[in-house]
């Protein structure tokens, strides 16, 4: 019986792959022609390096989990490699877009002045309003959570540390599954405790929430500043790529071990695999919009020397009088030369891995920092206990020896009571045998 299924279901998958192959490639063709596109145009005007190197690594998020996709779609046998690098990528953008908010503040001098300064207004509302003033210093997480708009500079440093340990640790789990699928031990999509898969779900899931928990809420405190570049657009079509393809691939794992869906791994991949082929097509079709390079085609003019200007008169009539005015207006406009794409990747590549490495670095510093002085506080603890305790014997031991004086001091005592009584009943006996003797002569 369990042969039949197995076959029937065999053959089922057989029949299903080869449309899902033809509608996926459709939809990655589509999402890959226009990423690509858009990834060009800001590598040709890559006018404004410190936002578009980050602007093209959100970008390149599409044709990734396209590629990967649809090559797990076509052989099975890839899937986890192609999840694995899938997820890396997925962290990666994630960081890049918090860097994208932060250059659009004007870097990261900038946006802690900002926050510093908004920290500074609240506060002063607060005090006005007759609420007492937030501890700011000791309840950092508190207010995080609760009041992120009084938290200032430590808010930033929140933010930063929830993208980068996210990208870390997803890295870091990735190449975990890698190894535990080598041993056997890994169980990808069973959620068995036995296995390693639920317990690094658990782990990225928490990971995840919280990295884009920091982000929305420095999105809640800057969004007002960020208002020119319509950061609402761009953060949902950004959350929608992250937080549903997660979630997604978490659901049809959960389905199939409840056996709503067929559990056979072929097919949990496949339906995750063609879902998301799908969908990096229409979030290709939005980055053209919430990410055009349009807005990078404009420079300042005072970059460049020659500036061509076409002047355009119009005459007004006036209808109460017979006078006419003329209007004169004149347009100024910069040809934006294009810039080399080999030099825009080179910068993107360079000066964004330099920023990456510099952040992560950074990160594990500050995660490092509070174990070195945990462990430098327990090994004080120690030391302490150390010296205590070799006080504390050695006071038992000047105690010992004090009562050995003690002692024997009171041996002596005793010990010249003792000849003190010999000697008198020495005396006694001396006193005895002479009255005898004098007795005897009388």
């Amino acid at each position: 019986m369990a042969s039949f299924y197995i076959s029937l279901y065999m053959n089922m998958y057989r029949d299903l792959q080869e449309p899902a192959l033809v509608i996926g490639g459709c939809f990655v063709l589509v999402a890959l022609i226009l990423s690509l596109l858009l990834i060009f145009q800001h590598l040709r005007y890559y006018s404004n390096p410190a936002e578009q190197k980050w602007i093209v690594g959100v970008i390149f998020m599409v044709p990734v989990y396209a590629v990967e996709s649809i090559l797990s779609l076509w052989n099975p046998k890839l899937s986890l490699a192609c999840d694995i690098l899938r997820n890396c990528y997925e962290a990666f953008a994630l960081y890049s877009f918090g860097s994208y908010l932060i250059a659009c503040l004007g870097g990261e001098r900038q946006v802690v002045e900002l926050l510093e300064n908004e920290s500074g207004k609240h506060i002063n509302q607060s005090l006005l309003g007759g609420e007492e003033k937030p501890e700011t210093q000791k309840r950092t997480l508190y207010n995080f959570i609760f009041h992120p708009y009084v938290v200032g500079k430590n808010l930033f440093t929140i933010e930063k540390f929830g993208l980068v340990q996210y990208m870390i640790l997803k890295t870091v789990c990735a190449f975990l599954a890698l190894i535990m699928e080598i041993f056997g031990v890994y169980g990808d999509g069973k959620f068995n405790w036995h296995c390693g898969y639920p317990y690094i779900t658990v782990v990225l899931n928490f990971s995840q929430m919280w990295a884009l928990y920091c982000l929305v809420q420095f999105y809640n405190v800057t969004h007002h500043k960020l208002q020119p570049i319509k950061p609402l657009a761009k953060f949902i079509s950004f959350k929608a790529i992250v937080f549903a393809t997660w979630w997604q691939g978490v659901g049809i794992a959960f389905m199939c071990s409840l056996r709503v869906l067929p559990k056979e791994r072929k097919f949990q991949t496949g339906l995750q695999d063609l879902l998301i082929c799908l969908e990096m097509a229409v979030a290709a079709i939005a980055h053209v919009f919430v990410f055009s390079a349009k807005p990078y085609h404009l420079v300042p003019t005072s970059l460049y020397e020659e500036i061509s200007a076409r002047k355009v008169e119009k005459t007004l009539n006036i209808e109460d009088g017979e006078k006419s005015a003329v209007v004169e207006k004149i347009e100024a406009k910069v040809e934006v030369p294009g810039t080399s794409v080999a030099e825009s990747v080179q910068d993107i590549v360079v000066e964004g891995g330099q920023k990456v490495m510099k952040d992560v670095i950074l990160t594990v510093n500050q995660a490092i920092e509070p174990v070195e002085k945990g462990m430098t506080k327990i090994q004080e603890t120690f030391h302490q206990t150390s010296v205590d305790n070799e006080r504390e014997e050695k006071q038992e031991t000047e105690i010992k020896i004090e009562e050995q004086e003690e002692n024997l001091t009171g041996d002596n005592r005793y010990k010249r009571e003792t000849e003190i009584k010999v000697e008198e009943q020495e005396q006694n006996l001396s006193g005895d045998n002479r009255s005898q003797v004098s007795v005897s002569r009388d």
